[in-house]
């Protein structure tokens, strides 16, 4: 016979019947779980089963300790079943706290029984669980707010007076309400609010309670309160209805009631400067306009009107974005969501806007926000008519695109002029000038400044118009003095170019082509920042071309060489964010000379 056929036969015997004990069991509402002395279990009710979501086939004849993958095995449900029980045999409100896979964390109260067979050679425990997880949460709650009611009570700006419910005497001040009043808690305890200058009726302050107890809270306002030196305040007072007693708030208002007198003193100054700004509303020579966030106008000056072209009653029915050209439509819708959802002044800009009759103007424009308790309602904006100095800004711009052609064509006939003298010259201008704008771009120089760097490439060589022809192509190696006329050549592209009316630094760069970063170049041995970066990244452009191409006097000694000349040399005689980004271009980015 097994261990549960024994332990079932001895609850037969102790019982008469199995099935009247198990009914016992399941007739208990908190789990309940039944141990041989072995404390191996037995059976359990079906509320443990229900609870911890177990069935019996897992746990009929298990050791208590090896439930649930060892969940069970608890030190304290040991110290219980193990040291305590074998001395007592009865024990109650044992709390255990446990992790369970199913069910999270417990706490549980254990309630046990010993049972002893006649015989005393055996025994069975009864073991009884109540989880009172939910009534220490909200123990634990209740202990936290009272804590925290007392915290509250004592550094409580407002000052709260506790009275008892019966006759409504105090009972507690918390320390605002000392400072405030000028009585300490020992003057008031056992005193009325009237004997601390709270001359509110409470003569029947049972009907007050009837009241109290119906609302919950009874409010008075604007009680003037008599305070222990003899001085008044204003106050608000709150009757609040607590468990056991009433809390009476009293919130001093003086400083609140002086600030509504001062705000009505400014409410009197905001009309009368409502007043000034209608009048500089109306006087105004700039545009004053202001529109809602869907875009329509509300209001305008005359000024505005005047130059629109249209009435006040006109205004109010129009759009401001039907004013604009759809080009400019993006910009002002964002402008307006802008302000409506950050209430910030929006920054000075142009629109180009439609008047009735057709006509355009260009304004100048810049509002804010116009706030109503802190939100965003309109937008204020003013604008200038800067129609005229657009179309003298327009006028200017076609002045300097004409003198750009003017340069270039001047330029032009230089080109030509040193293309008839020296041919190997004229093509050397054009590659350098196209690889010195290509590492001008690598580098990521403004498109004005490329330009300048392409059209002074273009005739950085113009001074050798200067040097007599036979030492320019001469085939053989130039002498010391004939070299000396060769670098020359700068000097002289520099006196052609300087008086020369450009937006460029043209004379500059042409004059400072051949310095070199270290101060060994020519003609004055300028260094480091002395050279503008526009002439250090012709250097690189000029040594890269001449050194890749043919001359009359060597062949070309390949690319290869010349990226190697480079590469040694950067940060020494070439600047070194141009010699990077001229190795980029023809390493990775597969740049080719022009043939």
């Amino acid at each position: 016979m097994n261990d549960q056929s024994k332990i079932k036969q001895v609850l037969i015997k102790e019982s008469s019947s199995l099935e009247y004990a198990e009914s016992i069991i399941n007739t208990v509402h908190e789990p309940l779980i039944v141990l041989n002395q072995d404390l191996r279990v037995v059976t359990a009710s079906r509320s443990f089963y229900e609870f911890f979501k177990v069935n019996p086939e897992e746990t009929v004849g298990q050791l208590i300790y090896d439930l649930g993958n060892k969940q069970w095995d608890i030190p304290k449900l040991r110290e219980l079943l193990e040291n305590i029980l074998p001395q007592k045999t009865t024990f109650d409100n044992y709390e255990v706290e446990q992790d369970f896979a199913a069910i999270g964390r417990r706490v549980m109260l254990l309630n046990a029984r010993q049972i002893e067979r006649a015989s005393g050679k055996e025994r069975i425990i009864l073991l009884a669980i109540e989880d009172i997880t939910e009534r220490k949460r909200l123990e634990n709650i209740l202990t936290d707010s009272e804590e925290l009611y007392k915290g509250v009570f004592k550094t409580a700006s407002d000052g709260i007076v506790l009275l008892e419910k019966s006759e409504g005497k105090i009972t507690h001040t918390n320390p605002a309400a000392e400072k405030m009043l000028g009585y300490s808690t020992k003057d008031s305890i056992g005193n009325k609010l009237s004997d601390i200058g709270i001359m509110i009726n409470m003569d029947d302050f049972q009907v007050i309670m009837q009241n109290l107890n119906k609302n919950g809270i009874i409010n008075y306002t604007d009680v003037s309160i008599k305070t222990k030196s003899g001085q008044y305040i204003d106050t608000d007072l709150y009757l609040v209805d607590k468990t056991k007693l009433v809390q009476c708030n009293i919130r001093d208002i003086s400083k609140r009631k002086e600030i509504e007198s001062q705000k009505k003193a400014a409410l009197e100054s905001l009309r009368e400067s409502e007043e000034r700004y209608k009048a500089l509303f109306d006087r105004s020579i700039d545009f004053v306009y202001s529109i809602d966030f869907e875009g329509c106008f509300i209001d305008a000056n005359a000024a505005a009107l005047n130059r629109f072209g249209y009435t006040s009653e006109e205004i109010h029915s129009l759009n401001f974005t039907s004013l604009l050209s759809e080009d400019q439509l993006p910009l002002a819708v964002k402008v307006i969501r802008e302000i409506r959802e950050t209430g910030i002044q929006m920054n000075l800009l142009e629109f180009r806007l439609r008047c009735k009759g057709g006509t355009h103007i260009y304004v100048e424009t810049h509002g804010s926000a116009v706030m109503s308790n802190g939100i965003p309602v309109a937008i204020q904006a003013i604008a200038r008519d800067i129609t005229e100095r657009k179309l003298a800004e327009a006028k200017l711009q076609q002045t300097l695109y004409s003198l750009k052609n003017a340069v270039g064509a001047t330029i032009q006939v230089m080109v030509s002029a040193v293309e008839m003298k020296d041919p190997y010259t004229a093509g050397h201008q054009l590659r350098t000038a196209d690889l010195a704008c290509a590492i001008a771009t690598e580098m990521g120089l403004a498109q004005e400044k490329i330009d300048g760097i392409h059209m002074a490439a273009s005739i950085h060589d113009i001074g050798k118009l200067s040097i007599p022809a036979e030492i320019l192509s001469k085939p053989t190696k130039l002498t010391n003095i004939e070299f000396s006329l060769i670098k020359e050549h700068v000097r002289s592209g520099y006196e052609m170019l300087k008086d020369v009316q450009s937006p460029w630094l043209l004379a500059q760069i042409v004059y400072q082509h051949h310095e070199r970063m270290d101060g060994s170049g020519y003609p004055r041995n300028l260094k480091g920042d002395e050279i503008i970066m526009d002439a250090r990244i012709m250097a690189v452009a000029d040594v890269v071309e001449a050194m890749a191409s043919h001359r009359p006097y060597r062949p070309a000694l390949g690319i290869d060489a010349t990226l190697e000349e480079i590469e040694k040399n950067r940060g020494i005689l070439y600047d070194a964010s141009v010699a990077d980004a001229c190795l980029r271009l023809f390493r990775e980015k597969g740049y080719n000379l022009i043939a």
